[in-house]
């Protein structure tokens, strides 16, 4: 998966690239919401004019930021594709909802800081696993009001691409 970390803490940002990189993920890193807008603006333009899909898998942004706070980088990465899946990593949990709500008009997922690196790792990867059950036509709803965590969702697909490979038609 491409992923995208705007976030102004070095340690923290490094930690990240470090985990998902050794999943297997591409990751870019900046430090402040600016250059993090520059970067997805390049990525974009890379794309072909046809192309609708985002050129990130997963833009992860800090909530406060120099410069350009999370919500305002959010906006105008939606601005630019209204499909790209954003993830707040924010300590403020009620703020950021209420603004994402307000000033983004929709409702994105947050992860309270502080948060392990596993779970960073099973937050971005639980949405491709998602996708690939919704390809088995497999009620999404109804695994979700479970909350299921990520080993039980990852064991549960597991199972469905044994089972779907026995199959004979």
């Amino acid at each position: 998966m491409e992923i995208l970390i705007a976030d102004d803490e070095t340690d923290l940002l490094e930690q990240y690239k470090f985990a998902l990189e050794e999943k297997g993920h591409d990751v870019i890193t900046c430090k402040d919401g600016g250059q993090c807008l520059k970067i997805y603006a390049i990525e974009s333009e890379q794309q072909p004019a046809n192309d609708s899909t985002a050129p990130f898998d997963a833009v992860v942004l800090d909530y406060q930021m120099p410069a350009k706070n999370g919500i305002e980088v959010a906006k105008e990465i939606l601005e630019i594709n209204p499909h790209q899946r954003i993830i707040f990593a924010s300590g403020y949990i009620q703020e950021t909802f209420l603004d994402s709500i307000k000033k983004l008009r929709q409702i994105t997922e947050i992860m309270q800081k502080p948060f392990s690196l596993q779970a960073l790792v099973d937050t971005i990867e639980d949405k491709d696993i998602y996708l690939q059950l919704e390809k088995l036509n497999v009620d999404i709803a109804a695994i979700k009001e479970l909350n299921p965590s990520h080993a039980q969702i990852k064991a549960y697909f597991d199972v469905l691409c044994r089972l779907q490979k026995g199959r004979t038609f």
